[in-house]
């Protein structure tokens, strides 16, 4: 893994600022989240692909989204393999598992061990960082 200076760090980050909405910004650069129940996915429940907001990577399917009654969009698994990433999340007193998109390592949201079967996963999704396309 190669080290970036402080400069290069400050450049990347700038050039997501310019990318993104500041929303955008502080949820997938930044690690924040998005108030419950107000994200454009959270009830939407069109056909089709979601992809990251940044990179445009896939990352789920209409087909595994499902209502968890949490106030974000959430899946019971992802599109494929390898298109996320998952690191142990110790912030705010808690333990979760903190999810990114293997593509850019944009924080998308968490993923719980209480979804439904077959994998009994919910990956707990911020609307923001998703861009929804149509089959």
């Amino acid at each position: 893994m190669v080290n970036k200076t402080d400069d290069a760090v400050m450049a990347e980050e700038v050039n997501w600022q310019e990318k993104l909405s500041p929303e955008a910004f502080y949820v997938c650069r930044q690690k924040g989240t998005e108030r419950p129940f107000s994200g454009e996915y959270d009830k939407f429940n069109e056909p089709g692909h979601y992809h990251c907001v940044a990179c445009g990577q896939l990352l789920f399917s209409s087909e595994h989204k499902f209502d968890a009654g949490c106030g974000w969009p959430s899946f019971w698994q992802v599109a494929q393999e390898g298109l996320v990433n998952t690191y142990q999340d110790r912030s705010h007193g808690m333990i979760r598992t903190e999810v990114t998109c293997s593509g850019c390592e944009s924080h998308l949201g968490h993923v719980f061990e209480d979804g439904p079967e077959p994998t009994g996963l919910r990956y707990c999704i911020n609307s923001v960082a998703l861009k929804h396309k149509p089959l």
